[in-house]
């Protein structure tokens, strides 16, 4: 019995935790210096002409009630989308491949390393 309890419990933190990227988020960080002109992370950020990525990573799309999204990116958002690493990993390759009529005017990553390790960097921030 309590061999079961430890199993149930086990799994459940497991199934239960936030699934973190495959990528080194020290190196992610160097890559989101690429992101800074538009976007901002951490404690005191702050919208720009994208919005701030705090807690992106598992997140539905649109969600911040500050930023003003564009009308594609909340059709999107309306349809569900949510932000984890499959989605994010097709957004940074190529954003208007995920979002046509986004307003982001980043053309994409182009390597499959730093987008990894930029969704682990984004992963650091709640």
């Amino acid at each position: 019995m309590i061999r079961k309890m430890f199993l149930v419990t086990a799994a459940a933190a497991v199934l239960g935790s936030p699934a973190i990227a495959e990528g080194d988020a020290a190196a992610g960080e160097k890559v989101f210096n690429k992101c800074k002109a538009c976007h901002a992370v951490g404690a005191d950020a702050k919208n720009k002409v994208g919005p701030v990525l705090n807690g992106i990573v598992g997140s539905p799309a649109g969600q911040n009630p500050d930023f003003k999204y564009s009308d594609a990116m909340i059709a999107k958002a309306e349809e569900g989308l949510v932000w984890d690493e499959a989605t994010l990993k097709t957004f940074l390759t190529k954003p208007k491949d995920l979002v046509d009529k986004t307003k982001m005017t980043f053309a994409g990553l182009k390597k499959d390393d730093e987008i990894e390790n930029v969704i682990a960097y984004l992963s650091t921030f709640e």
